[in-house]
């Protein structure tokens, strides 16, 4: 399977300025928002995995959804893009 380039480091910034405005708007979710962050930083499940003592199998299901993350699993992913868990009002 053929990798995407790692973006650079304008296109990482990027990618966190979209990622916290859905936030704000409330139109960011999970499982999505796990794929995006890893892919805005251009990783491999295995790598985004390795980076956060996780397994490739338990980010896959975060990502799919079949998961049910632990809070510290959701602020280790966050923290990756300056994110925090926290409550979002409804729009």
């Amino acid at each position: 399977m053929p990798r995407w380039k790692k973006p650079t480091k304008e296109e990482v910034l990027q990618n966190r300025h979209d990622l916290a405005e859905r936030a704000r708007s409330g139109t960011l979710r999970l499982p999505a928002a796990v794929a995006e962050i890893r892919k805005g930083l251009g990783l491999t499940q295995g790598e985004f995995a390795t980076m956060l003592s996780m397994t490739r199998r338990q980010v896959a299901e975060i990502e799919s959804g079949t998961a049910n993350p632990t809070l510290e699993t959701l602020e280790k992913v966050g923290r990756l893009f300056g994110f925090s868990v926290g409550f979002v009002p409804r729009v």
